[in-house]
């Protein structure tokens, strides 16, 4: 019984040893989306896939069997932008997370009225290492201390938060929650107010808990039911990876993927955003070959197809564009299977 056992544990160590390896590092983390690869989970990533507890619902946030001593929090990074077709311009964090206001805080003097139960649902964004998105006053930006001592990111002096149940960047199932939750503007206003649909203020209003269907795309594509990667057919290019708003999936030349590595870091970020983690089974059509988790250098987590870290571009402005592709000469689309799309060979 000995020996059937412990050659069983000798397998399976063998089997993860040939996951990690497969993108030349060495060791692995916690497991999102694939195998995770490199250094722990940044603060505030929760237990479960979702990352900060799906199980959080009213205006509030219901906490119910949530047992942390301390709410969790989220770490901004690099600020964006993303243009909503229903709610205009939305601020997001590092990730493409969407970031929230809550109309009970108050603004002269910053000070948040989400304590407690609220905090767990509606993770507070701290303002360590927060930079503004480009074309943003940088003055907008400034910090809160609140109860804990945790010191929390403001935008002209709204205090800035996440939501428990968006699972993915280009959610916005926060907006409109018990009729005092918003996703922010890069200014720091409601990013309902103004948008080009007409749509704004309506979104996720009707429901208690934020589960509002989210539509994107300025081509009128619905990509509410997208999983969080997949494939599209484009016209030019064949078969191209796109994540779950429809944006197109690129991969950068000057990469490595053994060992895994990466060359695009701080300004670049900028114009090309890395794609946050995906659940493996939250894929359709993609090979999962080398399918990991890439812990970078500056903190971040990013999804990888083959151990080739993916990234989306700033200039793609709906689902359908691929202005990104053959930008510099060493930046293309990526196949179903990881490989650049239309590269020279």
């Amino acid at each position: 019984m000995k020996t059937w056992r412990n050659a069983a544990l000798a397998a399976t160590a063998a089997a993860v040893a040939l996951g990690l390896t497969a993108c030349g590092q060495e060791q692995g983390g916690d497991r999102l989306g694939g195998q995770s690869v490199g250094a722990a989970a940044p603060a505030g990533a929760g237990q479960n896939g979702s990352g900060y507890g799906a199980g959080y619902g009213d205006g509030y946030g219901s906490a119910a069997g949530a047992a942390a001593e301390k709410p969790p929090t989220s770490q901004p990074g690099q600020l964006s932008v993303w243009d909503s077709p229903e709610l205009g311009k939305v601020l997001t964090d590092g990730e493409g997370r969407t970031l929230y206001r809550f109309d009970k805080d108050s603004t002269n003097p910053p000070k948040s009225a989400c304590e407690g139960d609220c905090a767990k649902a509606w993770p507070v964004v701290e303002a360590a290492g927060a930079r503004p998105p480009a074309g943003v006053d940088p003055s907008l930006l400034g910090a809160v201390t609140r109860p804990d001592g945790v010191k929390q990111l403001t935008v002209d002096g709204w205090p800035m938060y996440r939501y428990a149940k968006d699972a993915k960047p280009g959610d916005a199932k926060g907006q409109g929650v018990g009729g005092t939750w918003y996703a922010a503007a890069p200014d720091g206003k409601k990013a309902a107010q103004g948008a080009g649909s007409g749509q704004g203020a309506d979104v996720g209003a009707g429901s208690g808990d934020g589960e509002s269907e989210d539509k994107g795309g300025g081509d009128g594509e619905a990509t509410a039911a997208l999983p969080g990667l997949s494939v599209r057919k484009d016209p030019k290019l064949g078969e191209i990876v796109v994540d779950g708003r429809g944006m197109t999936v690129y991969r950068f030349q000057k990469d490595s993927a053994w060992p895994m590595k990466t060359a695009c870091t701080g300004a670049c970020l900028e114009k090309w955003p890395v794609v946050a983690p995906v659940d493996k089974n939250d894929t359709e059509g993609i090979s999962t070959k080398g399918y990991v988790t890439f812990n970078r250098p500056d903190g971040k987590k990013q999804q990888t197809i083959d151990c080739w870290p993916l990234y989306t571009f700033a200039g793609d402005k709906k689902p359908g564009d691929t202005n990104g592709q053959g930008v510099g000469g060493t930046w293309y689309a990526v196949s179903p299977d990881g490989k650049l799309v239309g590269a020279p060979k």
